[in-house]
């Protein structure tokens, strides 16, 4: 876990509400994908824990959705600026588990962690395959930067307007090794009902402190409480207890 201020590269609009932003800092600390980082902004007593999306040596890049004063203060932020980052917290997907065709599995804003997953799986060799599930077209992004990394992308959408009509598990394929996946817990959770296979699952829940201080997201699993900020977010399927 490292404390730093990073610097403000730039800022991309990829959708109405979903902003791409680089940063250049120590990443050192960075180790798996699937790990987050959390940021300090001015005024704003809680951090805002962000999943990796990318990293290229000293250059981060990290996928928002603007959903509160947090996010919309971020996406405000320009080229140059600087902005305290906590790295290295979370244990990120373990990419032994992922036999020779591991499927990745994303929803919404739990695309982004899957893409720098996608690029350490396909640099071993493995043939990936995706799918990337959204509620219409408008919200799509990141098809392009799997597909350019020599990735299988399937895209779903709730109203049929991009891809195939449905949701991630109308659209799972006959085979594959190991799943992975991040996105909405119902979401999550209907994986989890629909493959005969492994998987790693990357849970969100609110965070206090983001390393395992504070206790505040802990969850019960089949060996006892978990903290998603320190033992999390990546759960497997075979330790994992649904609540309700």
């Amino acid at each position: 876990m490292n404390d730093t201020l990073f610097t403000v590269l730039s800022q991309r609009k990829l959708t109405d509400h979903v902003y791409e932003l680089r940063l250049q800092g120590d990443t050192s600390h960075i180790t798996r994908p699937g790990q987050f980082v959390n940021l300090k902004l001015d005024g704003l007593y809680l951090r805002r824990p962000i999943s990796v999306c990318n990293l290229e040596g000293d250059v981060l890049t990290l996928i928002y959705k603007v959903v509160g004063k947090g996010t919309e203060q971020l996406s405000r932020m320009a080229p140059g600026e600087a902005l305290p980052v906590l790295t290295g917290l979370g244990n990120g997907y373990d990419v032994s588990l992922s036999g020779p065709a591991p499927l990745l599995i994303g929803g919404g804003v739990g695309v982004p962690p899957l893409y720098l997953l996608a690029k350490r799986l396909r640099a071993a060799g493995k043939a990936v395959s995706v799918i990337l599930g959204f509620n219409t077209a408008s919200e799509v992004f990141y098809e392009a930067e799997f597909r350019a990394l020599g990735c299988e992308v399937t895209v779903t959408t709730v109203d049929g307007s991009c891809g195939v009509k449905g949701f991630v598990t109308d659209a799972l394929p006959e085979s594959y090794s190991h799943v992975y996946t991040c996105g909405p817990e119902p979401m999550l959770k209907a994986v989890y009902r629909s493959i005969p296979t492994g998987g790693s699952f990357s849970f969100e829940k609110r965070m206090g402190c983001g390393f395992g201080a504070c206790m505040g997201c802990s969850c019960k699993t089949v060996t006892g409480y978990k903290r998603i900020c320190k033992e999390g977010p990546v759960l497997q399927k075979e330790e994992i207890l649904w609540e309700g």
